[in-house]
């Protein structure tokens, strides 16, 4: 089976770091894939306030995952500072994917690209709502 193909941007308008803990390894002894999900769901909170937006209120409407594509490059391991870098992009009727970067600032590895599909969502009728356009304005 190929493996899913993502590529990095130039550059990135949002960033944070986080550190790897004792608690985020799995059997391997590395960054679990759960946990790796976490940190990714921990840096869009943050993207997303830095536009003084939430998952619950994004513009007017709230925001639902779609669809995680997860491509490893690195292992990171207990005491690793990661460094998340965040963008938005591709915004579509109905929402816009999140792209993001995870490297080891210590040795400048990447530990892996990640994409986020988000789908804005109307709580109240259970369906799917409009982009607003200044969450269009936010994209690259």
């Amino acid at each position: 089976m190929p493996r899913i193909q993502l590529k990095p941007l130039a550059d990135y308008p949002f960033a944070c770091e986080m550190p790897v803990r004792i608690t985020d390894l799995n059997y391997g002894g590395h960054l679990g894939n759960d946990t790796l999900v976490s940190l990714i769901h921990e840096a869009r909170t943050l993207f997303l306030a830095s536009h003084d937006f939430s998952e619950m209120d994004c513009g007017g409407v709230s925001l639902i995952l779609g669809d995680t594509g997860i491509v490893y490059q690195a292992e990171a391991f207990a005491g690793d500072l990661l460094r998340i870098e965040v963008a938005a992009s591709e915004p579509w009727r109905g929402g816009f994917r999140l792209l993001y970067r995870v490297t080891r600032p210590a040795d400048s590895r990447t530990v892996a690209l990640v994409e986020t599909g988000m789908v804005c969502f109307d709580y109240k009728s259970r369906k799917i709502a409009g982009l607003p356009d200044g969450v269009r304005g936010i994209c690259v």
